[in-house]
């Protein structure tokens, strides 16, 4: 069985090391990665790897140093390079070829062919990428390291995603990782999911820093870093200069703009949250999103399902494979509806087999929308499809009646798909990552469906005569409090005098016009290379190429405009590839190339996906309509696991085991061989009880702040079975979480009734509660009183989760007649052991 070590043949894998180096200037990161290369085997080979990347990354650079020479690449048409390639490592010369997938911007292959033995290779890769401003303020920057395999529906072309092999294993190469900081604005800390040193500040006044990766980072997730600075952000404009030996008018030879806007919206209007909506949650229910993942769905929908405004409509789908609603149409939210909808979610499962988001997206679009209840779309997905550009295709085609609101769930999550279906969708993206909450994030999302929606959107510029603008980015759609919207802007002529110059924005807000402006200085600012102008040239190539795909317009002089501005600006499209070729050297080549696939870290899930992926439908079905010998003789080779037709020549195979017990034995190969014989015969007997993945995946337990995102680890410790000890110690968790208690007991109108199971969760006895009600409180509004103070006396640190919650339940006792509310709070305060005031709890 083959998981990523060595090949099965016990083949070394050529990649040996990976270091990155980061730059962020403000909320611009430059990321520069080398990696190391080199042929242990006796013949030349060709090393091919397939790895992840930022969907909005632009990469600017590309280049092989072999000894002491260095071969810089070119970009170039992606066919021509192609040819270019193959025949060079045809002929005995050293060749690399870096290309972007057809299907997914945010998937590459790197192809370096003909290494001679002994023979060692680096190759760096350089990219730009705005960071995104997270809820608290932060911007993130994520160095992917695990690459899933990507479902593809049957009947698709194949391409670069369908070559996705991911180890189930450790990989066999190392990860460095250097960040350098600096910002106008003082640094206040820099925090991660990862291990990191402590970090350095380099000037007194905290405006430069660095940071390191501590060594060991096992691939076992992404690298997130999350940057700090003490001002909030700001509106801010940054003129670059262009290159002078750059063809003339184009747009490399010019300055370009990067305007950064932050809206911030009257107090007044964004504490009148919206009554009204058609509010659709779109699930995975794929198998990749069994276990911990689909339990935390289900606890999502049921704080979304007790958020909604009472008089909305709703609906809730499921898709993998195939797709199933709740209703045949969006229904009227009221106490009916959402305690048939919880019904459901409670017996959901990832039951539904691969990732066919694309069918349930058409359906929703072909449904009506009602009227004066906007289409919120809620997608929550592992993000691990082959048909990215078609689904944010789709999206943007009906971007007019809905906003789309995506979450990526779990490592690996594709992010070409979730920021593009939440960009096209005029929405908000999150990711889940890690021991990430998926409430707090869900949450933050439905209060930006509420807030009152952007329109009439217009941006003007003012200008010194003599310039003129060229607009690149596309037109802004739609505008969040607090976050970040980008324009990118390409100035061309000669001022007559004049050196500033303003960006005014304009839009509705409720009816009220609001108007944005901003100053800038038309003089470059700072020295950040060409990295504007790259970010730039990206996002018109993407509009380019989504130009292309629809149709609308003369394809062939698109794709030569894309091609065009990808070679001038010298960055990635996927009409174009780098190239490299060291001319000098040429060796002698007997028979056909070895071939070697550097493999990917991949989750479980992932291989899981990617064994669907190869035919083996084991998780389409429930476990109890499955052979038995389906789940205990299936046989796991490297066959089934890397492009079948670029492997070596598989040997005879080995003694058959069970699927569970080979996935069992790569996840958890510290146990000794006597347990995995012991979990094995235990495997039948669980798949008659249960789906296949509800066995499958242990996760290490781990205390996570919701205030931080620095964990602290703590293996779980097992019992004989330890993926049933990880079950185990999920389900104690889960019946400590009261808060999802009382949430699950609230009514959809906003308030509790007095009753036993809500005296549980504030451990008393409904005795006690009632002998405390003042006479002359109705029973439902005592215990909303009561719920609201053990909500803001006990659980305030999550309150993101709660509050619409807790606005619901004000509400309602607010259009009760309550005589002396201030005495029924005290009173509410002394049985709870609280100390809340009336206004805190926004009665």
């Amino acid at each position: 069985m083959n998981c990523g070590l060595v090949t099965e043949k016990n083949e070394p894998v050529p990649l040996k090391s990976i270091s990155v180096e980061v730059r962020v200037q403000d909320h611009v990161a430059t990321v520069s990665s080398t990696l190391q290369y080199v042929n242990e085997e006796e013949r030349p080979l060709e090393a091919l790897f397939v790895f992840p990347l930022p969907a909005d990354a632009a990469v600017c650079h590309f280049s092989a140093k072999i000894g002491e020479q260095e071969i810089v690449a070119e970009v170039q048409e992606r066919e021509t390079a192609r040819d270019r390639y193959d025949d060079a490592v045809s002929s005995g010369q050293q060749a690399f070829l870096l290309e972007e997938s057809k299907e997914s911007p945010d998937v590459f292959r790197l192809s370096v062919g003909c290494l001679s033995p002994g023979q060692n290779a680096a190759v760096t890769i350089i990219y730009v990428t705005e960071l995104a401003v997270q809820a608290d303020h932060s911007l993130r920057f994520c160095l992917p390291a695990v690459l899933n395999p990507r479902y593809t529906p049957a009947g698709s072309a194949a391409g670069i995603v369908s070559e996705i092999s991911s180890g189930c294993g450790s990989v066999p190469y190392t990860l460095t990782l250097s960040v350098h900081v600096s910002s106008p604005k003082p640094i206040s800390k820099l925090e991660s999911s990862c291990t990191l040193d402590p970090l350095v500040f380099l000037h007194s006044d905290h405006t430069q820093a660095t940071v390191n990766l501590s060594p060991g980072h096992m691939f076992d997730k992404d690298v997130e870093l999350f940057v700090f600075y003490q001002d909030t952000h700001q509106p801010s404009a940054i003129v670059e200069a262009g290159v002078t030996t750059a063809p003339s008018g184009s747009l490399m030879r010019d300055p370009v703009v990067m305007i950064s806007l932050y809206p911030e919206f009257p107090e007044e209007v964004m504490s009148s949250l919206a009554t009204q909506g058609e509010f659709i949650f779109v699930m995975d229910r794929s198998g990749s999103m069994s276990n911990t993942r689909i339990e935390s769905a289900k606890d999502t929908l049921l704080l979304l399902l007790k958020s909604l405004p009472m008089g909305c409509y709703f609906n809730i789908y499921g898709f993998g494979s195939r797709f199933e609603s709740f209703y045949p149409k969006s229904v009227k939210y009221n106490q009916k509806t959402m305690d048939q909808a919880l019904k459901r979610v409670k017996k959901m499962k990832a039951d539904l087999g691969g990732t066919k988001i694309l069918e349930p997206l058409k359906h929703i679009y072909s449904q009506p929308c009602y009227p004066d209840h906007p289409r919120q779309l809620f997608i929550f997905t592992d993000g691990e499809v082959r048909n990215t550009k078609e689904v944010l295709d789709l999206v943007k085609h009906h971007a007019h009646s809905h906003r789309c609101f995506s979450f990526g769930i779990g490592e690996g999550a594709s992010t070409a798909l979730i920021t593009g279906m939440a960009r096209e969708g005029s929405g908000h993206a999150q990711f889940i990552t890690g021991t990430d909450r998926m409430q707090p994030k869900v949450m933050q999302s439905l209060r930006f469906a509420l807030q009152p929606a952007v329109v009439n959107i217009s941006v003007d510029w003012t200008l010194p005569d003599g310039i003129t603008v060229d607009t690149l980015s596309p037109p802004i759609n739609v505008l969040f409090q607090g976050q970040r919207s980008l324009i990118y802007a390409h100035l061309k002529g000669e001022s007559s005098g004049g050196s500033e110059g303003t960006v005014t924005v304009k839009y509705s807000l409720k009816d009220q016009p609001v108007t944005n402006q901003l100053h800038f200085c038309l003089k470059p600012t700072e020295e950040t290379g060409l990295a504007v102008h790259r970010l730039a040239a990206r996002t018109l190539i993407r509009s380019l190429e989504q130009k292309e795909r629809s149709g609308d317009a003369d394809v062939e002089s698109v794709r030569s405009r894309i091609v065009e501005l990808s070679v001038q600006a010298g960055v990635s499209s996927v009409r174009t590839a780098f190239i490299a070729i060291n001319k000098d050297s040429r060796q002698t080549v007997k028979g056909p190339l070895l071939q070697r696939r550097v493999p990917t870290q991949g989750t479980a899930y992932g291989l899981l996906s990617d064994l669907k992926r190869r035919g083996l439908d084991i998780y389409s079905q429930p476990s109890e309509y499955r052979p038995r010998s389906q789940l205990r003789y299936m046989c796991v080779d490297e066959s089934f696991l890397g492009p079948q037709s670029a492997q070596p020549q598989a040997p005879e195979r080995t003694k058959s085991k069970s699927l569970l017990g080979s996935l069992r034995q790569a996840l958890f190969k510290n146990q000794d061989s006597q347990k995995f014989i012991q979990s094995e015969r235990k495997d039948a007997q669980n798949s008659r009880n249960g789906d296949l993945y509800s066995t499958l995946l242990v996760n290490d337990r781990a205390s996570y702040s919701s205030r931080s995102r620095l964990r602290t680890y703590e293996p779980t410790r097992y019992c004989r079975d330890p993926i049933l000890a990880s079950h185990q110690a999920s389900s104690l968790d889960k019946q400590r979480d009261l808060l999802v208690q009382l949430v699950s007991l609230q009514k959809a109108s906003g308030c509790w009734e007095l009753d036993a199971t809500l005296a549980d969760v504030f451990g008393k006895m409904e005795d006690e509660l009632t002998n405390q009600k003042p006479a002359q409180v109705d029973g439902s509004v005592w215990a909303t009183l009561l719920a609201l103070i053990w909500l803001y006396g006990c659980k305030i640190e999550q309150q993101v989760e709660w509050q619409f919650v807790a606005m619901k339940a004000a509400s309602w006792i607010g259009s009760q007649k309550v005589g002396d509310l201030s005495r029924c709070v005290c009173e509410g305060n002394v049985l709870l052991g609280c100390h809340v005031t009336k206004e805190a709890l926004g009665i």
